[in-house]
């Protein structure tokens, strides 16, 4: 046990090299438990229990490894010294951030030494019966490659997050989603909740004509017509969609 955390810092990035320059591969999100491979120095090589990806990230006082009891439902939520609207705001915590609850005051949960509004929080064992009816929330975020909060986020993290918010595994990078949904389909029956894949790139099917996808060359998260989307893509990158799966 003595290899492995908890991550008590709102987000901590972890890098392809030991290196601050080096390419930011995703994010460790609150809550998130890790284990601590090997150290270099002020770094660690360490591996994310949610998905089991390794990276490098700068070392730090962690907490011990925890069971969280509530999950951030909101894009952001605010972060108090004490419970009360008037009181000093420390932080944010992201969505699908996970906390381990001591007590309860008024519209308040304690965690650690700090207060979040209940209103912004589910039980760690809620579900949504339809995966994605928060993707909304990030709608017009900023794309950040390797990014994975309200800050910025990347293609395949928007789709991770919604699947670890409903206690589901999801692989972190487009390969690997593609890879781990079996189930193909073809683009005549496409339909809500599945996801089209390229090279690289994944987008989430929002209705038979739209979809919603963490798009570089608009830097944002952004609602196309999936036509439209298949085409922009074929044209501007050369890419051509390479597979659609069924993954809810």
């Amino acid at each position: 046990m003595r290899n492995k955390f908890s991550n008590n810092h709102p987000i901590i990035n972890l890098y392809k090299k030991k290196s601050i320059t080096s390419k930011i591969v995703t994010q460790m999100l609150y809550g998130e438990n890790f284990a601590i491979l090997r150290r270099y120095g002020n770094w660690c090589k360490i591996k994310l229990h949610t998905d089991n990806y390794v990276g490098f990230i700068i070392e730090k006082k962690f907490a011990k490894p925890s069971k969280p009891t509530h999950k951030v439902s909101v894009l952001a939520a605010k972060v108090y010294e004490k419970p009360s609207d008037k009181a000093k705001q420390n932080k944010k915590l992201t969505f699908s951030s996970k906390i381990c609850a001591k007590e309860k005051y008024g519209s308040f949960i304690k965690f650690e030494n700090q207060w979040i509004k209940t209103k912004n929080l589910k039980p760690i064992n809620y579900k949504d019966k339809n995966i994605f009816s928060k993707i909304n929330l990030f709608k017009g975020i900023k794309y950040k490659w390797g990014g994975k909060n309200f800050n910025g986020l990347d293609c395949s993290a928007l789709v991770q997050l919604f699947f670890n918010f409903n206690n589901k595994f999801c692989p972190r990078n487009t390969k690997d989603q593609l890879n781990y949904f079996k189930k193909k389909i073809k683009l005549q029956n496409i339909k809500k909740n599945d996801l089209i894949f390229w090279k690289g790139h994944v987008a989430i099917i929002l209705s038979k004509n739209k979809l919603m996808h963490a798009y570089g060359p608009l830097k944002k998260v952004s609602i196309m017509n999936i036509n439209y989307a298949i085409k922009r893509i074929e044209k501007t990158a050369n890419l051509k969609v390479i597979g659609i799966r069924r993954a809810n």
